[in-house]
């Protein structure tokens, strides 16, 4: 198969921010795949898999490259690795390729707004993700952007967020309330009590809210790490609690319906429903496994499908024709088995 180059792929998938509020503009799409966690020297036979699918588009949620590396030629080396793979190729080919960063492209294991070479690190993902020079990510501070998906009088929005750039050092365990030998694992990160730390940053809350109040029906929200699940002592929105809330209290601020998150990190799949009065159900499906694995999944009670400890991508089918459309949010193994399959109408994510 000839492959097309890499510059030729992704730059048509850019546009400046216009009038309208909406930073990048396409027609209405129906299927969104997503997954993280790929190492750059192993097989990732999971691309070419979720190529064959033919999905609108593909989401990187992050660890896309494990770079964990103060030298930025290094870093450079490492995303030169991912962007020669023919996988990696194959899917850019059928899929329009969207991405995010974790912790371990951003450069350090864990690392937030204190990383001293974050705007060298920036250079490089916008450099290789082939953001135009005309893209909002070249003027400011973060790689947080949206996109708009529309047609038919539907509109999907992806919302892509950076937890990186502007996030507060985490807080360390060490709260004898919690007694270690109720875990079987080690307990690394406890949850802020004050409002005063910070996950996404001030100008990013703005921006955020702004494009709550845009008009879509369908609001996926891209998170590095995951959204919905309860205390785990490892990176989560669970340990910014006061973010997290604000995120909740945001959502129902600006009545934004359609919002389900995609998230990654953890080396698993899972599905977590979030309960919250006065809103509707707030689900994040957790893909993170394209070449990464775990022993094990950590307690979560918002936890409603999983846990997949296998290889897989995730996937969002939206099907327009129905007059309540639905969702199904689906995890899809190395073998090509549908491990999850959960399907939600779009009436139920709404305030009506």
């Amino acid at each position: 198969m000839k492959y097309l180059p890499l510059a030729f792929i992704f730059l048509s998938f850019s546009f400046i921010q216009n009038d309208s509020g909406k930073e990048h503009e396409h027609p209405l799409i129906s299927t969104i795949a997503f997954g993280s966690c790929g190492k750059q020297d192993k097989p990732q036979p999971i691309l070419s898999l979720a190529a064959s699918k033919k999905p609108d588009v593909f989401v990187f949620l992050g660890d896309n490259i494990y770079g964990d590396t103060d030298d930025m030629n290094v870093l450079r080396e490492k995303y030169k690795m991912l962007g020669e793979k023919k996988e990696f190729k194959q899917l850019c080919e059928t899929a329009e390729v969207l991405a995010i960063w974790d912790d371990h492209d951003y450069g350090r294991n864990d690392a937030g707004r204190h990383y001293p070479f974050k705007k060298e690190s920036k250079e490089i993902f916008l450099d290789f993700w082939k953001v135009p020079k005309d893209d909002v990510r070249q003027q400011r501070e973060g790689i947080y952007t949206s996109y708009f998906y529309e047609g038919d009088g539907r509109a999907v929005q992806i919302i892509l967020l950076d937890l990186r750039y502007f996030r507060d050092n985490l807080r360390a365990y060490q709260n004898e309330a919690v007694n270690k030998k109720d875990f079987h694992y080690g307990l690394d990160y406890w949850s802020y009590e004050t409002g005063d730390s910070s996950l996404l940053g001030e100008t990013q809350w703005n921006w955020l809210k702004e494009q709550f109040l845009l008009p879509a029906d369908v609001r996926i929200i891209a998170s590095s790490t995951q959204f919905g699940i309860t205390w785990n002592s490892y990176e989560a929105w669970a340990n910014f609690l006061q973010e997290q809330r604000r995120m909740l209290n945001l959502i129902k601020e600006t009545r934004a319906s359609g919002v389900v998150f995609i998230s990654g990190d953890v080396h698993y799949a899972e599905i977590s429903k979030l309960k919250e009065e006065g809103l509707y159900p707030i689900y994040d499906i957790t893909s993170s496994g394209i070449t990464a694995t775990w022993r094990f999944a950590t307690p979560n009670f918002n936890r409603v499908d999983g846990a997949v400890m296998e290889n897989h991508f995730g996937m969002i089918e939206i099907d327009w024709q129905q007059e309540d459309p639905e969702l199904t949010f689906k995890i899809i193994d190395l073998k090509d088995k549908v491990r999850i399959a959960r399907k939600v109408k779009l009436s139920e994510l709404s305030f009506e």
